[in-house]
């Protein structure tokens, strides 16, 4: 079974603010009020790993880990120190090497999403249920690593629309999914019209409840 990786670079991206941070509108009507520099909230890596602590799909955004071997070593880590925690009926957190790590297992499946130890828990934790939603549509309600397995193509663009060099995208599952599934029937793949409709319908479903 070919097991695939992506790697990206991370690269700091900040945006205006205001000061104090608590200006919503910039009217300049209190003092002081002067632009400042935010930094956005960024990922360091996005992992999927099978029950054994092996790859499925996996993507770094951060230098932190420069080779494979170093790579490797943080997946073990973080395997052996989730590995008997409860964290299938929802997310957990832990920290690892001055990182914060947000996690979640399915099946035979084993989601991460890795931030440093200075971003929000609640960012990581939204990305990381975006991701687990936008698979679980992709995947049919299948998550499990053989259906991952046979639908790698459609993981990794999913991986894709959600983080670009550490940079958050897209966080709404549904939204990926039907993103990735456009984009794979615009490839001519022969499930992606079928699998776009039965999102289209999800979609449906869920704007009828809201």
């Amino acid at each position: 079974m070919g097991l695939l990786e992506e790697t990206g670079t991370n690269k700091e991206i900040n945006k205006i603010g205001s000061s104090p941070p608590s200006c919503e509108h910039k009217c300049y009507g209190c003092r002081p009020c002067e632009a400042i520099q935010e930094a956005c909230p960024t990922i360091k890596n996005i992992l999927l790993l099978d029950s054994e602590g092996k790859r499925v799909a996996v993507k770094y955004y951060s230098d932190e880990w420069p080779t494979n071997s170093a790579k490797l070593a943080f997946e073990k880590s973080i395997f052996t120190k989730t590995q008997k925690t409860n964290a299938r009926t929802e997310a957990e957190i832990t920290m690892l090497e001055n990182n914060i790590i947000v996690y979640k297992f399915v099946q035979d499946l084993h989601f991460f999403v890795t931030g440093g130890d200075d971003e929000n828990e609640l960012i990581l934790a939204t990305v990381l249920q975006g991701f687990f939603d936008a698979v679980t549509l992709l995947l049919r309600n299948n998550v499990e690593q053989r259906e991952a397995l046979e639908n790698l193509d459609l993981i990794l663009l999913c991986l894709d629309e959600i983080v670009d060099g550490g940079i958050v995208l897209e966080t709404d599952g549904s939204i990926i999914a039907g993103k990735v599934a456009t984009h794979n029937m615009d490839d001519g793949a022969p499930l992606s019209e079928q699998l776009l409709y039965e999102i289209r319908i999800f979609l449906a479903f869920s704007a009828v409840e809201s």
